[in-house]
């Protein structure tokens, strides 16, 4: 049984295009994100640190870290559909 050999340069346009717009969708729900942190921040006080506990703290270094979290896991993504494509 033979198998036809993919088309290598349609592999290619097409991982680039899903990883682009993979990587654009994730930079569109961002701004959506960094409000929902920046409103999570306010009421947990994150700004005055020597008033909260050790465990605020914690949650507030937890939810600072969240966007640069998403914005790697969108380059990942993007990154991995486009170079995936080159089998």
């Amino acid at each position: 049984m033979t198998f036809k050999k993919k088309n290598k340069k349609g592999n290619v346009f097409f991982g680039v295009g899903l990883g682009l717009f993979l990587f654009v969708t994730g930079v569109l729900i961002l701004p959506f994100l960094t409000d929902d942190i920046t409103t999570a921040r306010a009421n947990l006080g994150c700004e005055l640190p020597a008033t909260i506990s050790s465990g605020t703290m914690f949650v507030c270094l937890g939810i600072s870290g969240i966007a640069p979290y998403f914005i790697w896991f969108f380059l990942s993504l993007a990154i991995g559909f486009i170079l995936g494509s080159n089998d």
